[in-house]
């Protein structure tokens, strides 16, 4: 498994779990119902896409990162990910996040912040935890759950510097 730069030719293929992951609901406030289109323009925004791809070429997993806010914010990096239901289980997200902070690290960003990571989301909570990540604060029922109601958005922070 390698990890490379997205093209717009990788859409079609991260489509399907992208629609996947946000319908049901659990892990991203993105709108529900969006085209293909819509989705591509929020994922393809102008921040650095990457894919993870198997021997093969079949794209597991993806993942967008640049600045957490502009101007006197862009110190601070940010990133989001999506990885295959099927691929699940196989590292896609720890490579994904290994290259995500390798990354803003080369850039030189101060540190890298989720604004939004779903307290339900154990597997990604542990995953950023085991990364060096920590939880600086949760905003109680920011999020609404499709299988647990509102629950808790954590803010998550590694610092850089």
């Amino acid at each position: 498994m390698r990890v490379r730069l997205a093209t717009e030719d990788d859409w079609p293929a991260i489509w399907p779990f992208w629609h996947e992951i946000v319908e049901a609901g659990e892990t991203y406030a993105y709108p529900l119902g969006a085209t293909s289109e819509e989705a591509r323009g929020l994922w393809f925004d102008g921040s650095r896409v990457v894919v993870l791809v198997d021997g093969d070429g079949r794209v597991l997993g993806s993942a967008k990162m640049g600045p957490n806010r502009p101007g006197r914010g862009s110190h601070v990096g940010t990133a989001s990910f999506m990885v295959d239901a099927a691929a699940r289980g196989r590292g896609v997200g720890r490579m994904l996040g290994e290259e995500m902070v390798a990354w803003h690290r080369e850039q030189g960003f101060a540190g890298i912040q989720f604004n939004a990571v779903v307290e339900t989301n154990t597997a990604a909570v542990r995953l950023w935890q085991d990364l060096g990540f920590e939880i600086v604060g949760t905003v109680p029922h920011a999020f609404d759950s499709a299988t647990h109601g509102r629950v808790g958005l954590h803010v998550m922070h590694l610092d850089l510097s």
